[in-house]
């Protein structure tokens, strides 16, 4: 079974201006000389955390982190203005320029898969290959089986705490009773709905109870970016058109890839990486089958993990 590499610490960070008054926080660790790989984090809006540098041998990797707008130590922090996927793709492309970097390797997971397809199917030429985990295809159905019927009947304990904020006559559409308190001018009623909405994913992430993931979604910097953003794209079928990642998986055809998904994952279910594994065949589906959404279950980082170490056999 694959452990995490141990803790690194960047050897450059770099501040990034982009459009709308956004600032990315963008670092490199491993070698200069390395294989490139993007991480793409989760959420939108989760930013990133120490422990996603040591999915990559840092003696043959180029890793590149960045925090996506409005989250993280991207500034201003939890800002919806200016902030939607497209935009995302071009910051993508931005950042590949200003470092130098002519093809990269693309991980991410949830909402990280989410962005990486999208730019793989908008800039294949740029991708060496995918390493993806709890494929989220943002599909309507996809934000209503977590946010609103679904999900719920599974924790059901869990589920009575996500709805606390919500009044019972505006409870028919949960993201949009959730919007308007979390774009709302009080303070204490936003953070509160941050909180609850953040907490309902973090409980939910892991098959059986993790408290370091719990925490993460509990720390109100981290909430009230998750929250704000994800509601903002979720209340905007997350600037995507229907069906987008399966009508253009496609051009994904030439791009090697790995497909890591949890048998029992509750926040995205393993439908999504079925059906993106059908219009995309050439990519390997790996199912965990003692793992649900986070990537710090151990099934699931030694899947990663083993991809990581094969894309490194390849691409050398």
């Amino acid at each position: 079974m694959h452990q995490l590499f141990s803790p690194i610490e960047p050897y450059a960070t770099h501040t990034i201006e982009v459009s709308d008054g956004h600032r990315l926080y963008v670092e490199e660790c491993g070698t200069p000389e390395g294989i490139p790989v993007v991480f793409v984090h989760g959420g939108p809006g989760a930013g990133c955390e120490n422990y996603h540098r040591r999915f990559f041998d840092p003696a043959i990797y180029r890793i590149i982190l960045f925090d996506q707008r409005g989250c993280g130590r991207s500034v201003p922090h939890a800002a919806l203005e200016g902030n939607a996927t497209g935009q995302l793709v071009g910051d993508m492309e931005t950042i590949r320029v200003q470092l130098g970097v002519e093809q990269w390797v693309v991980f991410g997971g949830s909402w990280g898969s989410t962005l990486g397809l999208v730019y793989a199917e908008t800039h294949p030429s740029r991708v060496l290959g995918l390493i993806l985990r709890g494929i989220f295809l943002c599909r309507p159905r996809d934000i209503h089986w977590f946010y609103q019927e679904g999900a719920s009947f599974l924790l059901p304990d869990y589920w009575h705490d996500y709805l606390q904020p919500i009044p019972e006559d505006e409870r028919s559409n949960l993201v949009e009773a959730y919007y308007r308190r979390l774009t709302g001018n009080d303070e204490l009623v936003r953070m509160a709905a941050a909180k609850s909405w953040s907490l309902w994913e973090g409980r939910a992430s892991t098959l059986l109870p993790r408290a370091s993931v719990v925490d993460h979604f509990a720390n109100p910097h981290t909430a009230l970016s998750l929250a704000r953003i994800e509601c903002h794209y979720f209340m905007h079928d997350s600037f995507l058109e229907p069906d987008q990642i399966l009508n253009d998986a496609g051009r994904l055809q030439d791009i090697p890839g790995v497909i890591v998904h949890g048998r029992y994952d509750v926040v995205c279910p393993i439908e999504q990486a079925w059906e993106l594994h059908k219009a995309w065949p050439n990519a390997r589906l790996q199912i965990i089958p003692d793992a649900g959404h986070s990537a710090t279950e151990p099934g699931i980082v030694n899947a990663l993990m083993t991809a990581t170490r094969q894309f490194a056999m390849r691409f050398r």
